[in-house]
């Protein structure tokens, strides 16, 4: 048997040579492996016990390794020790090259991805994760287009008028994607620049809602009244978004008008009594309160306060209340409030008009 593989010829070299070789990959394939295995789980209970960031660098880096990329390797390391012509020969180099050109690539794109997600989450708030998907797809974009302008030069194809090719088509394709391409930028825009966030209440135009989701191209709110609006990015930066969810307080404005013939000592009971009504009430910084104008109807009333909350349910109640007391204080005061009327005198020695005669059935 040992003489039959030794005299039996395969590719150049005989099979005891093909078994040793290949023999001999396997066995270092299968230790290299389990030394991985079993740094990986030292290093996964270390990181568990200290949190060392390069304990997590290096976790990211063992789980991007391929076991089918370093068996390749393996082989192909093996069957490149062994004599074999000239073109063979070529072929093994760049499927050595491409083997480990993918697994530098898999691990750039490791560091890449942890690096990203550990900047973003500094400071105990995480960036945009629309920022941080385009960002981390750009990076390994370009990785991936360099492992293959690499892999294009060592198979020896001219990369210089492919790439000028590229960049020709690229601008084509530009132009016929602008309005894909406008919304990508605005996605990047938003997640700089973060005007609002996912979770946020927000207003724009006519319409408002809570952001649900911030994509690539659009951009999923759920409305107040139910239904969900899908808007574009670029179309959204170009409306005036109100921010509800980042208010610190609410400044209400609020009037009333009581008509003609109310007496300037109960004008002034008035201002009063409701300025005492709305400081008051807790949570809340009094700010002006005025009889403003003499209207077109009567004297018009108007108070400015701030709710110390951007909950607009409390101040709905704050202002409900504040609203009771002052319709409690004029029914006391027997001053109703003005509402819109003309009254119409006739000049004097006007004639009074002549009645017009009822006209009935013949």
């Amino acid at each position: 048997m040992f003489r039959w593989l030794e005299h039996t010829m395969f590719a150049g070299n005989s099979l005891l040579m093909w078994t040793v070789a290949l023999g001999g990959a396997l066995l270092g394939f299968m230790l290299l492996a389990g030394l991985l295995r079993l740094l990986s789980a030292r290093v996964r209970r270390r990181h568990a016990e200290t949190g060392r960031p390069a304990l997590a660098l290096l976790l990211a880096l063992l789980g991007a390794t391929r076991y089918w990329l370093l068996l390749l390797l393996a082989l192909a390391i093996a069957c490149r020790s062994m004599d074999t012509n000239a073109t063979a020969s070529a072929w093994l180099e760049h499927l050595l090259f491409a083997l480990s050109g993918l697994q530098l690539a898999l691990w750039a794109n490791a560091l890449i991805r942890h690096w990203l997600q550990r900047a973003g989450s500094k400071g105990g708030k995480r960036v945009n994760p629309v920022f941080l998907n385009v960002i981390t797809w750009g990076a390994q974009t370009l990785v991936w287009s360099m492992l293959l302008l690499a892999f294009m030069a060592n198979v020896g194809i001219n990369i210089t008028a492919f790439v000028a090719s590229l960049g020709v088509g690229g601008i084509a394709v530009a132009l016929g994607l602008q309005n894909i391409l406008g919304d990508l930028f605005a996605s990047v825009a938003i997640g700089l620049d973060k005007p609002f966030e996912v979770g946020d209440s927000i207003a724009f135009g006519d319409d408002s809602g809570t952001v649900v989701d911030v994509g690539v191209k659009t951009t999923r709110i759920a409305a107040t009244s139910g239904e969900q609006l899908v808007i574009s990015n670029a179309n959204l930066l170009k409306e005036l978004i109100h921010n509800f969810s980042r208010m610190s307080q609410r400044r209400v404005v609020f009037g009333f008008r009581v008509p003609y013939g109310t007496r300037s000592d109960q004008v002034q009971t008035i201002v009063a009594r409701t300025r005492e009504f709305i400081q008051a009430e807790t949570r809340v910084r009094f700010d002006r309160g005025h009889l403003t104008r003499f209207g077109e109807y009567g004297y018009d009333f108007e108070f400015v306060y701030y709710v110390l909350s951007p909950d607009y349910t409390l101040y709905c109640d704050i202002q409900q209340r504040v609203n009771l007391q002052i319709m409690e204080l004029l029914e006391a005061m027997q001053v109703p409030f003005a509402i819109p009327a003309r009254s119409v005198f006739p000049h004097p020695g006007t004639p009074a008009a002549e009645p017009v005669p009822e006209v009935g059935p013949d």
